[in-house]
Protein backbone atom coordinates (compact mmCIF):
# COMPACT_ATOMS: atom_id res chain seq x y z
CA UNK A 1 0.00 0.00 0.00
CA UNK A 2 1.48 3.04 -0.98
CA UNK A 3 1.27 5.66 1.40
CA UNK A 4 2.80 9.37 2.07
CA UNK A 5 3.30 11.08 4.90
CA UNK A 6 2.37 15.50 5.15
CA UNK A 7 3.32 17.31 7.73
CA UNK A 8 4.76 20.69 7.82
CA UNK A 9 7.49 19.76 11.04
CA UNK A 10 10.49 17.81 9.81
CA UNK A 11 10.90 16.05 13.18
CA UNK A 12 7.58 14.41 13.30
CA UNK A 13 7.07 14.27 9.80
CA UNK A 14 10.64 12.19 9.79
CA UNK A 15 9.72 10.62 13.16
CA UNK A 16 6.20 9.05 11.75
CA UNK A 17 8.24 7.87 8.52
CA UNK A 18 10.39 5.90 10.88
CA UNK A 19 7.59 4.42 12.56
CA UNK A 20 5.92 3.44 9.60
CA UNK A 21 8.80 1.28 8.26
CA UNK A 22 8.04 -1.07 10.89
CA UNK A 23 4.97 -2.31 8.53
CA UNK A 24 5.88 -4.28 5.50
CA UNK A 25 2.02 -3.42 4.38
CA UNK A 26 2.94 0.46 3.87
CA UNK A 27 5.15 1.53 1.61
CA UNK A 28 5.97 5.62 1.82
CA UNK A 29 6.62 6.77 -1.53
CA UNK A 30 7.01 10.44 -0.22
CA UNK A 31 6.43 13.14 1.78
CA UNK A 32 5.43 16.32 1.74
CA UNK A 33 6.31 19.50 4.42
CA UNK A 34 2.90 21.44 3.40
CA UNK A 35 -0.14 21.35 1.00
CA UNK A 36 1.37 22.95 -1.87
CA UNK A 37 4.35 20.37 -2.58
CA UNK A 38 1.69 17.45 -1.37
CA UNK A 39 -0.18 17.98 -4.12
CA UNK A 40 2.51 17.57 -6.81
CA UNK A 41 3.65 14.38 -4.81
CA UNK A 42 0.34 13.00 -4.96
CA UNK A 43 0.03 13.62 -9.06
CA UNK A 44 3.79 11.74 -8.93
CA UNK A 45 2.64 8.90 -6.91
CA UNK A 46 -1.40 8.67 -6.63
CA UNK A 47 -0.75 7.44 -2.95
CA UNK A 48 -3.41 4.56 -1.66
CA UNK A 49 -3.36 6.32 1.78
CA UNK A 50 -2.19 9.74 3.03
CA UNK A 51 -0.89 10.45 6.92
CA UNK A 52 -2.00 13.82 7.30
CA UNK A 53 -1.47 16.29 9.41
CA UNK A 54 -4.18 19.48 9.67
CA UNK A 55 -3.06 22.73 11.35
CA UNK A 56 -0.04 23.67 8.74
CA UNK A 57 1.28 27.67 8.01
CA UNK A 58 -0.95 29.32 5.28
CA UNK A 59 -3.50 25.86 4.55
CA UNK A 60 -4.80 22.88 6.26
CA UNK A 61 -5.21 19.36 5.40
CA UNK A 62 -8.81 19.58 4.67
CA UNK A 63 -7.47 22.37 1.96
CA UNK A 64 -5.61 19.83 0.19
CA UNK A 65 -8.52 17.32 -0.04
CA UNK A 66 -10.68 19.56 -1.25
CA UNK A 67 -8.46 20.02 -4.34
CA UNK A 68 -8.01 16.00 -4.90
CA UNK A 69 -9.97 14.47 -7.64
CA UNK A 70 -10.21 11.11 -6.23
CA UNK A 71 -10.39 9.76 -2.01
CA UNK A 72 -7.11 8.57 -0.95
CA UNK A 73 -7.68 6.80 2.38
CA UNK A 74 -6.87 9.17 5.21
CA UNK A 75 -4.44 8.53 8.73
CA UNK A 76 -5.30 12.36 10.16
CA UNK A 77 -2.07 12.65 12.47
CA UNK A 78 -2.98 15.92 14.83
CA UNK A 79 -2.15 18.04 17.85
CA UNK A 80 -6.05 18.57 17.95
CA UNK A 81 -8.85 16.71 18.93
CA UNK A 82 -11.63 19.63 17.55
CA UNK A 83 -11.20 18.55 14.32
CA UNK A 84 -12.39 14.91 14.86
CA UNK A 85 -16.37 15.26 13.70
CA UNK A 86 -15.38 17.56 10.65
CA UNK A 87 -12.21 14.28 9.71
CA UNK A 88 -15.61 12.52 8.95
CA UNK A 89 -16.48 14.20 6.00
CA UNK A 90 -13.59 12.48 4.07
CA UNK A 91 -12.60 8.92 3.30
CA UNK A 92 -11.04 8.87 7.31
CA UNK A 93 -9.84 5.37 8.39
CA UNK A 94 -8.43 6.79 11.57
CA UNK A 95 -7.60 10.24 13.77
CA UNK A 96 -4.28 9.81 16.06
CA UNK A 97 -3.48 12.77 18.23
CA UNK A 98 0.00 13.51 18.87
CA UNK A 99 2.46 12.23 19.89
CA UNK A 100 1.43 9.31 18.08
CA UNK A 101 2.25 5.73 20.06
CA UNK A 102 3.52 2.80 18.37
CA UNK A 103 0.76 0.69 19.09
CA UNK A 104 -1.92 3.44 17.94
CA UNK A 105 -0.44 3.77 14.80
CA UNK A 106 -0.01 0.01 14.60
CA UNK A 107 -4.35 -0.16 15.24
CA UNK A 108 -4.55 2.29 12.75
CA UNK A 109 -2.65 -0.03 9.66
CA UNK A 110 -4.56 -2.51 10.91
CA UNK A 111 -8.03 -0.93 10.19
CA UNK A 112 -5.72 0.03 7.10
CA UNK A 113 -4.95 -3.25 5.76
CA UNK A 114 -8.26 -5.48 6.82
CA UNK A 115 -11.33 -4.68 5.32
CA UNK A 116 -14.16 -3.61 7.84
CA UNK A 117 -16.07 -6.63 7.59
CA UNK A 118 -12.86 -8.51 8.49
CA UNK A 119 -12.43 -6.45 11.58
CA UNK A 120 -12.68 -8.93 14.70
CA UNK A 121 -13.41 -6.84 18.11
CA UNK A 122 -10.13 -7.24 19.07
CA UNK A 123 -8.57 -5.67 15.81
CA UNK A 124 -10.31 -3.08 16.69
CA UNK A 125 -9.17 0.07 18.84
CA UNK A 126 -10.00 -1.03 22.04
CA UNK A 127 -11.73 1.12 24.44
CA UNK A 128 -11.13 3.16 27.49
CA UNK A 129 -12.72 5.71 29.31
CA UNK A 130 -10.82 8.56 27.28
CA UNK A 131 -11.50 7.10 24.23
CA UNK A 132 -14.19 9.52 22.01
CA UNK A 133 -16.50 7.94 19.78
CA UNK A 134 -18.02 9.53 16.59
CA UNK A 135 -22.26 8.84 16.12
CA UNK A 136 -24.23 9.69 13.60
CA UNK A 137 -27.89 9.49 14.20
CA UNK A 138 -30.34 11.01 11.35
CA UNK A 139 -29.40 14.54 10.83
CA UNK A 140 -27.61 14.53 14.31
CA UNK A 141 -23.52 14.04 14.99
CA UNK A 142 -21.93 13.25 18.96
CA UNK A 143 -18.41 13.33 19.47
CA UNK A 144 -18.89 11.22 22.52
CA UNK A 145 -16.17 10.22 25.57
CA UNK A 146 -17.12 6.72 27.01
CA UNK A 147 -17.16 8.07 30.49
CA UNK A 148 -20.10 10.42 29.29
CA UNK A 149 -22.04 7.43 28.21
CA UNK A 150 -24.42 6.49 30.94
CA UNK A 151 -25.88 3.51 30.36
CA UNK A 152 -26.94 1.78 26.99
CA UNK A 153 -30.07 0.09 26.03
CA UNK A 154 -30.71 -2.53 23.17
CA UNK A 155 -33.52 -1.81 20.99
CA UNK A 156 -34.13 -4.79 18.67
CA UNK A 157 -31.18 -4.11 15.97
CA UNK A 158 -30.02 -1.11 17.35
CA UNK A 159 -28.14 0.62 20.73
CA UNK A 160 -29.57 3.61 21.73
CA UNK A 161 -26.53 5.48 23.97
CA UNK A 162 -27.32 7.62 26.51
CA UNK A 163 -25.24 10.63 27.42
CA UNK A 164 -25.15 13.98 29.00
CA UNK A 165 -28.60 15.46 27.86
CA UNK A 166 -28.88 13.58 24.77
CA UNK A 167 -29.37 9.79 23.50
CA UNK A 168 -28.64 8.57 20.20
CA UNK A 169 -29.34 5.49 18.15
CA UNK A 170 -26.42 2.87 16.77
CA UNK A 171 -26.73 -0.12 14.62
CA UNK A 172 -25.06 -2.93 16.42
CA UNK A 173 -26.08 -5.22 18.88
CA UNK A 174 -25.47 -4.86 22.89
CA UNK A 175 -23.55 -7.79 22.72
CA UNK A 176 -20.96 -6.29 20.23
CA UNK A 177 -20.78 -3.25 21.99
CA UNK A 178 -20.30 -4.91 25.33
CA UNK A 179 -17.12 -6.78 23.87
CA UNK A 180 -15.19 -3.04 23.32
CA UNK A 181 -16.04 -1.40 26.45
CA UNK A 182 -13.96 -1.53 28.98
CA UNK A 183 -15.20 -4.35 31.59
CA UNK A 184 -13.69 -2.49 34.75
CA UNK A 185 -16.65 0.55 34.60
CA UNK A 186 -19.41 -0.71 32.33
CA UNK A 187 -21.62 -3.68 33.69
CA UNK A 188 -23.96 -5.87 31.84
CA UNK A 189 -27.27 -5.60 33.89
CA UNK A 190 -29.73 -7.48 32.16
CA UNK A 191 -30.53 -8.20 28.46
CA UNK A 192 -31.72 -5.19 27.65
CA UNK A 193 -28.80 -2.78 29.34
CA UNK A 194 -25.26 -1.95 29.52
CA UNK A 195 -24.73 0.83 32.66
CA UNK A 196 -21.73 2.51 33.52
CA UNK A 197 -20.48 2.08 37.34
CA UNK A 198 -19.77 5.10 37.71
CA UNK A 199 -23.33 6.91 36.72
CA UNK A 200 -24.85 4.59 39.52
CA UNK A 201 -26.20 6.83 42.22
CA UNK A 202 -28.46 4.64 44.86
CA UNK A 203 -28.60 0.29 44.82
CA UNK A 204 -31.40 -1.69 46.38
CA UNK A 205 -32.28 -4.79 46.95
CA UNK A 206 -35.67 -6.42 45.05
CA UNK A 207 -37.84 -8.23 45.46
CA UNK A 208 -36.80 -10.28 41.88
CA UNK A 209 -33.73 -10.98 44.16
CA UNK A 210 -31.01 -9.10 41.69
CA UNK A 211 -30.92 -5.23 42.71
CA UNK A 212 -31.98 -1.82 41.84
CA UNK A 213 -30.38 0.83 40.22
CA UNK A 214 -31.05 4.11 40.01
CA UNK A 215 -28.85 5.84 37.65
CA UNK A 216 -27.66 9.74 37.51
CA UNK A 217 -30.27 11.21 35.33
CA UNK A 218 -32.76 9.06 37.70
CA UNK A 219 -33.57 6.51 35.23
CA UNK A 220 -33.99 2.81 37.45
CA UNK A 221 -32.71 -0.46 36.21
CA UNK A 222 -33.04 -3.87 37.42
CA UNK A 223 -30.01 -6.25 37.75
CA UNK A 224 -31.09 -9.62 37.17
CA UNK A 225 -30.74 -12.66 40.08
CA UNK A 226 -27.70 -13.57 37.82
CA UNK A 227 -25.88 -10.47 37.54
CA UNK A 228 -26.16 -9.56 40.90
CA UNK A 229 -23.28 -10.90 42.54
CA UNK A 230 -21.18 -10.29 39.76
CA UNK A 231 -21.84 -6.13 40.59
CA UNK A 232 -21.93 -7.12 44.46
CA UNK A 233 -18.05 -8.66 43.74
CA UNK A 234 -17.39 -5.70 41.09
CA UNK A 235 -18.83 -2.71 43.97
CA UNK A 236 -16.68 -4.48 46.91
CA UNK A 237 -13.51 -3.62 48.03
Amino acid sequence: MKAIVVEDSRIAREGLVRMLAAFSDISVVGQADHPDSAMALIAATTPDVIFLDINMPGASGFDLLEKLNYSPRIVFTTAYSEYAIKSFDYNTVDYLLKPISAERLAQAITKLTTSPEQLTPEQKAPLDMNSQIFVKDADNCFLITIEKIRYIESCKNYVRLFFDNNSAFVKKSLNQIEERLPNRFFFRANRQYIVNLRAITAIEEAIHEGYDITMSDGHKIEVSRRQAADLKELLSI
